[in-house]
């Protein structure tokens, strides 16, 4: 029973963690600000367009954070007690995000609408790239040492989780996998909103710039994931003796997880078979329907490279430091009570699905500048 439900919990966090890669396209499009927009009227119009759903992206971000510390605490302890540079920029840029949304029109706002606009360009930059490094350690690993005798101290130090560097995760900016990660996150990011101006935008200034820039920043996403994948699929992973709990390193483990979940490798080539018609239907014909594709398709492959990177006994986040540190699901996850109880309370997604599902579609009616100007609330 607790084996299923540790493997139901990852799967839960990987479907948010996805539906958090695909809203990011909120972000893709605060860093466009400047460059699909060239007039203060086009500006005006992509910020409330994108203040539809900004707050989606924020309470997924919240959701994914308080699933994986309710589901699996040690990662959480471990990750955001150990890297904590990289997760407090993180949380920085979000909060600069949320301040802007709300004081960017205000009368007299202390700062000055330029300024708030140029917090949401740096969320939009800085939000996916970082993000995308972070994740990238799930694979990769990080450097951190886990002592569970620690929980029974008395006195003294008693952090279960210690990290091994004073760079406190920024220093996984070093490692080029995460890098093309984060950078594959980014121009993903990017083509998402591209996508979602195309469906949402009624400018036909703005779609023309939205085809076009589309081709060049799926290429960049191309150029950076593909690599990335290769890499992940040539290098070695951790495995968890499911019965012993002995950690052991294994040579092409992500590729060994592929080929022996064929479920998962079904839905990644879907996805990407998805997202690949959704970047030719939209720099080619400018289709509105694109971002259905390509939302699909982020879904769909997100979730599969975090299934690849936790089911099937693999360390989804390893140790650099002490290879039997390394975290599973099996060796991180909470109770049995706990995860039951969560589970219970899990049977209410559907109906949450259901509104988001609902409040998106009431506000997918295409945007145009005369809306804006007419519209009581401004962004």
């Amino acid at each position: 029973m607790l084996t299923f439900l540790q493997h139901y919990w990852w799967f839960l966090i990987s479907l948010l963690g996805a539906l958090l890669v695909f809203l990011l396209f909120v972000q893709g499009g605060q860093g466009l600000l400047y460059i699909v927009g060239r007039t203060d009227a086009e500006r005006d119009l992509i910020v409330n367009a994108l203040g539809r759903k900004w707050e989606l992206t924020f309470t997924t971000l919240v959701t994914f954070g308080g699933a994986f510390f309710a589901s699996f605490p040690l990662f959480y302890s471990t990750s955001f007690g150990g890297a904590f540079y990289v997760w407090m920029a993180i949380l920085l840029v979000f909060v600069i995000q949320a301040v802007s949304y709300e004081y960017r029109r205000k009368p007299a706002n202390l700062l000055g609408r330029r300024t708030y606009e140029a917090f949401l360009v740096i969320n939009g930059i800085a939000g996916p790239l970082l993000l995308g490094v972070a994740v990238g350690t799930f694979y990769t690993g990080a450097m951190f040492t886990v002592n569970r005798m620690n929980m029974a101290s008395i006195g003294g130090d008693t952090a279960i989780s210690q990290w091994t560097t004073a760079w406190h995760g920024l220093e996984a900016l070093g490692n080029p996998l995460n890098l093309l990660l984060g950078v594959a996150v980014f121009a993903l990011s990017r083509l998402l909103a591209l996508h979602f101006f195309l469906n949402n935008l009624a400018d036909e200034t703005l779609h023309e710039r939205s085809r076009r820039l589309s081709g060049y920043y799926a290429l960049l996403f191309l150029l950076c994931f593909l690599p990335f994948f290769g890499g992940l699929l040539a290098t070695d992973g951790r495995t968890c003796n499911p019965l012993s709990g002995v950690i052991a390193i294994e040579p092409y483990k992500y590729l060994h997880n592929l080929l022996e979940m064929p479920v998962v490798s079904i839905i990644l080539l879907c996805s990407v078979a998805a997202l690949l018609f959704a970047i030719w239907i939209g720099w080619r014909r400018g289709s509105r329907r694109a971002i259905w594709f390509s939302g699909a398709g982020t879904i769909g492959a997100v979730l599969a490279l975090l299934l690849l990177a936790g089911w099937n006994n693999t360390c989804y986040y390893p140790s650099l430091a002490d290879l039997q540190s390394s975290l599973s699901i099996s060796n991180s996850s909470s109770s049995l009570f706990t995860l039951k109880a969560m589970s219970i309370v899990s049977l209410l997604i559907p109906f949450v699905a259901a509104y988001i599902w609902y409040a998106w579609r009431a506000l997918t009616k295409p945007l145009s500048e005369q809306e804006v100007e007419k519209s009581e609330h401004k962004y």
